[in-house]
């Protein structure tokens, strides 16, 4: 007579690559490379799914002159199913420097949701008849981070979205409800010899309702050119990642993710592409790439 379900689903867009994203879930992270850096990124996730989370970003963010000020704008749309997710967030940050190799980065971020429902894509027979199109619902968000780092070391907590917003509801359902996620990231950056550098890194986010996530990585950069990695996120998918540093500026990346749960069934895994160019000048530029 009775009966109790669990759904788990994902709330933010999912980053495989999240090392070279990070401005789109800390905005302390802005400006923090010393150079302006323009990053895109397409994720087609679980392939062969129907409905299957497809993500494209964009971002861009510098810092101000010769000052401690960053600054940065990102763009996310994440399709999944009937539903069409476009946010558009502002970043500001202010570093202080905590010692002679390590700095600390205050980060402040405005967002902007607009949230699309097509009810017309959902199987009328098993579709809610009181549901209705929803179009550009729009939810302003504010969100916060820190971010300590230096030339081998980082570590950051951000929260990204500080309200909980319901895209639409009533007083028996909700269609979609953004709650807060939390992010713990952080990553290590060893040399093993003088053509290899080793980066272990981790994320972890929290999200009320649902189980932690952690993402565990391995990158190795190999003679500043190449980079071969693996990751695992914690009962979800182990990943395989591989970048090319084109030139100084335009470094090429990929992953592939491959589903650890009964999930991998019926899909053929995610794959996830970027690209970032970063602007330099004459007093700027660095003779290594930072490898985060």
């Amino acid at each position: 007579m009775f009966t109790g379900a669990v759904s788990l689903a994902q709330q933010d867009a999912q980053f495989t690559q999240y090392m070279y994203n990070t401005i789109n879930i800390n905005p302390a992270y802005a400006g923090s490379r010393g150079v302006m850096s323009i990053f895109g990124l397409h994720r087609t996730q679980w392939v062969g799914l129907d409905g299957a989370p497809v993500t494209n970003a964009f971002s861009v963010n510098t810092p101000i002159n010769n000052s401690n000020v960053g600054v940065g704008l990102s763009f996310v749309n994440d399709r999944i199913g009937p539903t069409n997710e476009n946010v558009i967030s502002a970043d500001v940050s202010y570093t202080i420097q905590t010692s002679e190799v390590m700095k600390l980065s205050f980060g402040l971020k405005a967002s902007a949701n607009l949230f699309n429902l097509d009810a017309s894509r959902l199987n009328p027979a098993e579709a809610d008849p009181n549901l209705q199109d929803i179009s550009s619902k729009f939810s302003p968000n504010i969100g916060a981070g820190v971010y300590w780092h230096g030339d081998q070391f980082y570590a950051g907590l951000s929260v990204p979205n500080f309200f909980q917003t319901t895209a639409y509801s009533d007083n028996d359902f909700s269609v979609y409800k953004e709650r807060m996620n939390i992010y713990l990231i952080t990553g290590y950056v060893m040399d093993l010899s003088h053509a290899i550098k080793f980066k272990p890194a981790l994320l972890t986010k929290m999200v009320t309702g649902s189980p932690l996530q952690i993402d565990v990585s391995a990158n190795f950069l190999i003679h500043e050119k190449f980079v071969l990695g693996a990751a695992y996120r914690w009962d979800a998918a182990v990943s395989g990642m591989a970048g090319f540093q084109i030139t100084d500026g335009l470094f090429l990346g990929y992953g592939y993710d491959f589903e650890t749960t009964r999930l991998r069934h019926y899909n053929s895994g995610s794959h996830e592409f970027f690209l970032r160019f970063e602007l330099f000048n004459k007093f700027d530029r660095i003779t290594t790439p930072r490898f985060f």
